[in-house]
């Protein structure tokens, strides 16, 4: 069952007491236990033998070579060759892989050896705690994660629970000069238990207790059991656990099986510790390796929150190193990285990245791109809100009574607000926090601050009374609505500027934590109103991309003609001129007979229209196509500097593989404005 019978020479070496799987076959064929180890990996004077059972036995002798006697663990391998060398027994020597077990924190190599334990026998917990998953009354999200737990549970091993360690909770049991054992919470409680005298001598076992034993008895040790208090019937089971995918079997199976073993309902049906697991990835550097001191890639959340100068990142990334020897390369690459040390981010942009990134995949590579972005997020709100107060404070916003108009924008506004709560509330509840910050970034940045605040410029310059009090209220509340909606995910912000918000509003509660979450509204979805701003938009960017494309100034006023178009394309129109004009920066709109080919022009096609921009007087058509020209040219130059990297095979070999997937977008993003270049180009050529 353990030796390869294609392999060696026939000849197979069993040593129980010091290699995982030899401890089994030794087991299973009775064989003597022989520790030759000190517990500094030393050899020792003589041999330590045991049966299977752990008790000490005669079968075999203890004796060690002298010579071979107090020396340290490799310099032993090296002279037992050396002897059996001198003896004329080597035949040959041969190379041969094998997997080395490491410390994680020390770095040496580790050497299994017997040693007297404390045991929890495992498999009776276990049963249960499968049953929980298998029947639903415990869920794992993503769902994939049960199978890991049940590859562990399914084969689970008797739990050493005993640590020599210097602090944790000590081992509750003692020792009298017998080697009796008895266990109990104190040593009165032992005595008393036991009728044991003052005479009696008593030694604590200096153990420890795991840290994951402790750790699993959380959910109802610290809601007063084993008492039945009303905090433990009225919080256990809790809802939702969030762990980490590394620490299931160490903790979160852990819990569910002390859990199930000690705390049952008042049918005596073992209770659950919660009802939904949700696991996290597991957050690595932007190359995808794992976080540690020793690689000096940690990145301190307090300093991406309140920001580290170089120098104080170089002494926190290199200072009381294990491996000192690596102090110049972490250096090298930490300036390297941030030349300037970390920019503070705030707290608030922090949590959305976090929030961004929990997908459901097991790793999350760290991006302090995206980091920057949602503070841009941040800001984004923050001057958004500035708007909003700016137009409202002090001013008839409809709370009070009043006739209210509202505008297009204001209606669209309102659907997509609504719309957007229905979509982030089912990513919430289905715990895809990454979708829900996308649906909220999607929204505030695109909808509210992008489209809306800039539709309700011509109603607040030009609009009448109710006009404006149907503007002013849905900007409040809509903004209102978005700080509760935004509230979990960052709260800091949302309370400072809900604070300014609610005075408006006429809200009277102390903070935003206690406003209950936005509702969906299906009565303000005003699908009209969805479809015709959508369509003014798909015009407003049309005219905004042939400006970029001809490299027309962004204020100069422009000339829309309109052919081709649909009734309906007609009624948005004549509807929202004022719309239209102030967004695209429009001097004139004219809808032309189907006809009529009108002036030479960039032409755009929207749903039922075709947009038309004469160029006379707009653009020096030579002067364009040199500048055009001069652009291609330059992109050609970073897309064969980028081909020469990749093409070089000892660049591809040696970068990670990060490195030379951004490379790669490089030249994809180059490929694409060539092409818009290059289409440029054909369009001005034709005019």
């Amino acid at each position: 069952e353990h030796a390869d019978m294609e392999k060696g020479t026939g000849c197979v070496k069993i040593t129980p007491a010091h290699d995982f799987n030899d401890y089994e076959v030794g087991k299973r064929h009775a064989l003597p236990m022989i520790n030759i180890l000190t517990f500094d990996g030393d050899i020792r004077e003589s041999a330590e033998v045991f049966d299977t059972k752990g008790e000490e036995s005669d079968v075999y002798s203890s004796e060690i070579p002298a010579e071979f006697q107090k020396l340290e663990r490799f310099a032993a391998r090296k002279a037992v060759v050396a002897a059996v060398d001198a003896l004329g027994l080597l035949e040959e020597i041969k190379p041969h892989d094998l997997t080395v077990p490491y410390g994680d924190r020390g770095g040496v190599v580790i050497e299994p050896m017997l040693t007297d334990q404390w045991y929890v026998r495992a498999d009776v917990l276990a049963k249960p705690a499968v049953e929980a998953v298998e029947n639903g009354d415990i869920q794992f999200v993503p769902k994939q994660y049960e199978n890991m737990y049940f590859s562990w549970m399914r084969d689970i091993q008797d739990w050493c629970i005993s640590r020599q360690l210097w602090w944790g909770h000590r081992i509750p049991a003692w020792y009298d000069n017998d080697g009796n054992v008895y266990v109990g919470r104190t040593e009165d409680e032992v005595r008393q238990e036991n009728n044991l005298g003052a005479d009696v001598a008593l030694r604590q076992d200096e153990d420890v207790l795991d840290t994951w034993f402790s750790s699993a008895l959380w959910t109802f040790s610290t809601l007063g059991w084993p008492e039945n208090t009303d905090a433990l019937r009225q919080f256990h089971p809790t809802s939702v656990m969030v762990s980490g995918f590394d620490i299931i079997f160490f903790w979160i199976a852990r819990m569910i099986m002390m859990t199930m073993h000690f705390i049952k309902d008042e049918n005596g049906k073992p209770q659950v510790p919660f009802h939904t697991v949700y696991m996290t990835g597991l957050i690595r550097d932007d190359e995808g390796q794992k976080m540690s001191k020793s690689k000096g890639n940690v990145i301190d959340p307090l300093d991406m929150v309140d920001g580290i100068s170089l120098p104080e990142l170089l002494e926190k990334r290199t200072g009381n190193m294990m491996q000192p020897q690596m102090a110049e390369k972490i250096r090298k690459r930490t300036e390297k990285q941030f030349p300037n040390g970390i920019e503070p981010h705030g707290t608030d942009a922090l949590r959305f990245t976090l929030a961004a990134l929990a997908s459901t995949g097991r790793d999350i590579n760290w991006d302090m791109k995206r980091l920057e972005g949602y503070r841009n997020f941040c800001n984004k709100l923050w001057n958004a809100s500035r708007f909003v107060l700016m137009n409202t404070e002090e001013q008839d916003c409809g709370f009070n009574g009043g006739e209210m108009t509202l505008s297009l924008a204001d209606r669209w506004i309102l659907a997509e607000f609504n719309q957007t709560v229905k979509a982030y509330r089912d990513a919430l509840d289905s715990f895809r926090f990454d979708i829900a910050a996308g649906i909220l970034y999607e929204f505030t940045w695109n909808q509210f601050c992008d489209w809306y605040l800039e539709l309700t410029k011509p109603v607040m310059t030009g609009g009448s009374e109710s006009e404006l009090r149907g503007t002013r209220h849905t900007l409040v509340t809509v903004l209102e609505g978005l700080l509760r909606l935004a509230h979990p995910i960052i709260p800091f912000i949302t309370e400072t500027i809900w604070q300014r918000v609610k005075v408006i509003c006429g809200i009277t509660a102390d903070t935003i934590m206690l406003q209950p979450f936005p509702e969906y509204n299906a009565a303000q979805v005003d699908e009209a109103a969805l479809a015709d701003t959508e369509w003014l938009k798909q015009a407003i960017v049309a005219v905004r991309n042939i400006r970029a494309e001809m490299n027309i100034a962004p204020g100069k006023p422009l000339e829309l003609l309109l052919r081709g178009c649909s009734e309906e394309a007609v009624r948005r129109v004549n509807d929202n001129r004022s719309f239209l004009q102030t967004l695209a920066r429009l001097e004139s709109i004219t809808v032309l007979p189907a006809d009529d080919k009108g002036p030479v022009s960039v032409t755009k096609i929207i749903d039922g229209a075709e947009l038309l921009i004469p160029m006379a007087g707009l653009i020096n058509k030579d002067d364009e196509l040199a500048r055009l020209a001069k652009e291609v040219a330059k992109i050609e130059g970073e897309i064969a500097r980028i081909e020469g990297k990749l093409s070089n095979e000892g660049f591809v070999a040696r970068a990670p593989e990060a490195v030379i997937a951004k490379e790669r977008e490089k030249l994809d993003g180059y490929a694409e404005a060539k092409a818009k270049l290059i289409e440029q180009q054909a369009v001005i050529s034709a005019l």
